[in-house]
């Protein structure tokens, strides 16, 4: 099974919850256990790249706060130009450049991905009185009582 984007699979998955009135998922339940199975297997398949990207994500941020911590102690960085300094201390230039270019990549999205999709599809399942945990596992709310009524 091949793993889709998160833009790409959401709008499908949002396609497939709105074809699905909730009288129809209460009256087969066999198509909501698909659904969830599928939304657990997606959010369980952005785990591994997720944890890839927190790791290299902390890796770049303590590999730049050791360079920063490094340069602003040296006794020199305040003796010379502020390019000089950077040119000076290597270390920390590539690391602030590589944590740079990684969030204009959108490691800050990556990172965060499953609950990303996890929010965007309660959203979705809101109006059908259902929701769904990080791991994809809906939860299916009490049906609102229409004989209640409600004084403001």
């Amino acid at each position: 099974m091949r793993c889709t984007g998160p833009g790409e699979r959401l709008h499908q998955v949002v396609d497939e919850i709105a074809m699905n009135s909730l009288e129809q998922a209460e009256g087969n339940n066999h198509d909501l256990k698909a659904f969830e199975r599928r939304l657990t297997e997606y959010v369980s398949c952005l785990q591994p790249a997720t944890g890839r990207w927190r790791m290299i994500l902390i890796v770049v941020s303590v590999c730049t706060a050791t360079g920063a911590w490094n340069w602003l102690i040296d006794p020199d960085t305040q003796k010379v130009s502020f390019f000089s300094s950077l040119w000076n201390h290597p270390f920390f230039t590539i690391s602030c450049i590589t944590l740079i270019a990684l969030f204009f990549a959108g490691i800050h999205k990556r990172v965060v991905a499953p609950s990303i999709i996890a929010a965007r599809c309660r959203t979705v399942l809101a109006e059908y009185n259902m929701s769904c945990d990080d791991t994809g596992k809906l939860i299916l709310k009490p049906r609102p009582n229409p004989h209640s009524k409600t004084f403001a």
